[in-house]
């Protein structure tokens, strides 16, 4: 199977995960987005809580050439740690929310 199809089925499945839990607070929904033909997926929350409207990504990836690129990490636990367990490579995966000085010592891909 190629390596871009594969980083896109198992992201799909990490949101679909995550997209299951509802927040402890308020009426908040979870909304996933793909969009394969531009390699970008986010998980994004959606409603009120109080007088407060959240709209806001709590996950977004993005397929750039042939790494993963986290943009945008909400986790407690890190998407990168959930990705690396699924088998990919640390060397595949770049923290696009660091700074591009603090990357090199992430021990993941600096880009």
């Amino acid at each position: 199977m190629d390596t871009r199809l594969t980083y896109q089925t198992l992201i799909k499945q990490i949101l679909l995960d995550y997209a299951q839990y509802k927040p402890a607070y308020g009426d908040i929904h979870s909304r996933v987005s793909f969009d394969d033909e531009h390699g970008s997926y986010a998980l994004l929350q959606v409603g009120w809580h109080d007088d407060e409207y959240i709209h806001g990504a709590v996950i977004h990836l993005d397929l750039l050439e042939d790494k993963i690129w986290i943009q945008c990490d909400g986790t407690e636990e890190g998407v990168a740690t959930e990705l690396v367990a699924a088998g990919i490579p640390k060397e595949a995966i770049v923290l696009g929310f660091r700074h591009p000085r603090v990357r090199p010592y992430t021990g993941f891909a600096v880009a």
